[in-house]
């Protein structure tokens, strides 16, 4: 029994096939939306690619560019052919076409629902991501004369204003570096030869920050430095009074703010498979509804369309008994090449003189 069939009269395959056609254009537009999602995601992490570990980040923008561009293309031809279904005369050129046409759309409608999915479960990787890529940033920071790293400074800085956050985890990631340059150290002084001897490798590490961790909406003036100092500032209290720095890190503020972007465009990307699925089942209809016409020489005559000829049961043991057959036509056929070597050795002669 055919799953999901449907009578048509020549009215209804007009109708379906005007509908079919409005809606390929429509797709071809969810594909210039989902291409321009991923080139906005791509330029996105190209911003802060100095801060990102690897280019695992971009699988998710370039996985959305080459599936727009690949809806684009597959609606528009759809569109065409369901144009030409309207003629009798003209679709009969696509009836080879179209059974190796729908096996290409199952495909790509499979890989757009994956993409869907990476779209939602690329945290884990991004949050690897970032974490190493700020580490070392981080400890770029301090370079401002070395050649290819003398950007990092002001890269941080941006990044720590723009998204209200300060370093990895915490602040108190800045503790651990060294992110003073030399040239800014008086190594006469007393106080910095007792830090920088006071660390086994010679780092001059301090309880401060950048200014760009400072909060700005804060009454009191930024403590930036001796953060951990009690006595050093007036009516302060380091483990009960609130930080006039930002508490939140940079790993998990820009976390926040692609997972929030890729889970929307994961959205928006089943919202377009959904559609994509229709419309691929909707063009099954027409194609079986057009090849069952019995009387090609009038159009008006009825005919049935369906999904698939047979029940899902039967549809997949027929395609296990097909897959069965080429596997026993494959072994049959090695054999027999197996055999024919073997029968055309001829065997050695010797002669004994």
């Amino acid at each position: 029994m055919a799953l999901l069939k449907v009578k048509f009269n020549q009215k209804k395959r007009v109708k379906l096939a005007q509908g079919l056609w409005l809606m390929n254009w429509f797709s071809v537009f969810a594909g210039i939306l989902v291409f321009s999602m991923g080139l906005f995601l791509k330029i996105e992490l190209r911003k802060r690619s100095e801060v990102m570990d690897n280019s695992e980040s971009h699988f998710v923008p370039n996985s959305l560019i080459l599936m727009g561009i690949l809806s684009c293309a597959f609606n528009g031809f759809a569109g065409k052919i369901c144009y030409d279904s309207l003629d009798p005369a003209k679709f009969v050129k696509w009836k080879p076409l179209l059974k190796p046409y729908l096996a290409l759309c199952f495909l790509f409608n499979i890989l757009l629902f994956l993409v869907a999915l990476i779209c939602f479960l690329m945290r884990g990787s991004l949050d690897s991501t970032l974490a190493q890529g700020l580490k070392n940033g981080m400890k770029f920071y301090r370079d401002t004369d070395t050649p290819g790293r003398c950007f990092m400074k002001k890269t941080i800085d941006m990044l720590q204003i723009e998204f209200k956050c300060c370093g990895n985890n915490g602040f108190k990631d800045w503790f651990e570096i060294q992110w003073i340059s030399n040239r800014y150290l008086d190594f006469s002084s007393k106080e910095v030869k007792d830090r920088i001897k006071s660390n086994v490798d010679g780092r001059y590490l301090v309880d401060g920050v950048p200014f760009s961790c400072c909060n700005p909406s804060s009454p009191r003036p930024c403590i930036q430095y001796q953060v951990t100092n009690n006595s050093a500032h007036y009516s302060y209290d380091y483990q009960t009074e609130e930080l006039n720095l930002w508490r939140r890190g940079c790993r998990e503020a820009l976390l926040h703010y692609y997972s929030s972007m890729m889970s929307s465009m994961g959205a928006v990307v089943l919202l377009v498979w959904l559609f994509e699925m229709s419309v691929m089942v909707g063009l099954r209809l027409l194609h079986t509804s057009l090849e069952s016409i019995t009387n090609p020489e009038d159009p008006e005559c009825e005919s049935e369309g369906w999904i698939l000829e047979n029940s899902l049961k039967d549809t997949f043991k027929s395609a296990l008994e097909n897959l069965k057959k080429i596997g026993k036509f494959n072994q049959v056929e090695a054999d027999g090449e197996g055999a024919g070597e073997e029968g055309g050795k001829t065997p050695a002669i010797t002669t004994v003189s």
